[in-house]
C-alpha cells in the first residue's frame, strides 16, 4: 500500500508598503521616545545636583524652631540665607552652636563695647542701638559683666525675643565665631503669604 501526501498549499504573505512604513515609523518613535528619556532623566539628575550644591553651599534653607526670634521669625517659617563674608550690625546671622543651627541678630562685631540697660535697651560703642524690629526690650539671661568688649574674630548677638532668647548675653552661648557662622538671612519662603525680604 502507497500513502500518497497531500501537498499542502502554502500561500505566502508578504508586508505591504504601508505595513513596512507604519513598523518603521514605530521602531523610530521607541527610539526617539528613549532617546528623550535619558535626556530627561539626565536633566533631572544634573538640574537635583546642581540645586543640592547650591543649597549646601550658597544658599542653605533653613527652618526656623522655637520662639527666640519673634516676631521677626515665627516657629515652623522656612527661610533662604546666604553665606557672606560681611555682616553689618542688625544681620540675622546663622551660626552652628553644639550640634545645632541657631539664627540671631548681629548687634556688635569684634572690639566693640556692648552696655544693657536693665529695660533692656541695648547700647554699642555708649550709642544706644535702634532696634524696630522688637516688640518688648528685656535683659534676659545676662551674666556678662558689663560693659562687656566683644573678643577679636568674634561676633556679639541677641535674639529679637529678648526675655526668653539665649544668647551672647549668657556665657553659656557666648560671643560667635567666624568659623561659626553659616550665613545671612535673606528671605523667608514659607509661608507663602509672608514670602519677601527679612529684615
Amino acid at each position: 500500500m502507497i500513502l500518497m501526501r497531500k501537498k499542502k498549499n502554502v500561500s505566502r504573505s508578504f508586508p505591504t508598503i504601508q505595513q513596512l512604513e507604519a513598523e518603521l515609523g514605530r521602531v523610530r518613535y521607541g527610539r526617539r521616545y528613549r532617546a528623550v528619556l535619558r535626556s530627561t532623566v539626565f536633566t533631572l539628575i544634573t538640574v537635583s545636583a546642581v540645586a543640592v550644591l547650591i543649597a549646601t553651599l550658597w544658599l542653605p534653607v533653613l527652618q526656623i524652631y522655637g520662639t527666640s526670634m519673634t516676631p521677626t521669625l515665627e516657629n515652623g517659617q522656612i527661610v533662604v540665607s546666604i553665606k557672606s563674608g560681611t555682616f553689618e550690625t542688625g544681620d540675622l546671622v546663622v551660626f552652628r552652636y553644639n550640634n545645632k543651627i541657631l539664627v540671631k541678630r548681629l548687634i556688635a562685631n569684634a572690639g566693640d563695647w556692648v552696655d544693657i540697660d536693665t529695660d533692656g535697651t541695648v547700647y554699642v560703642n555708649n550709642k544706644p542701638l535702634e532696634e524696630p524690629y522688637l516688640t518688648e526690650k528685656a535683659l534676659g539671661e545676662c551674666d556678662l559683666e558689663l560693659p562687656y568688649q566683644v573678643p577679636e574674630s568674634r561676633m556679639f548677638v541677641m535674639g529679637d525675643h529678648r526675655s526668653v532668647s539665649v544668647d551672647s548675653r549668657s556665657t553659656a552661648v557666648g560671643c560667635v565665631a567666624e568659623e561659626q557662622i553659616v550665613g545671612k538671612i535673606v528671605l523667608r519662603v514659607w509661608p507663602l503669604d509672608q514670602f519677601g525680604k527679612v529684615n
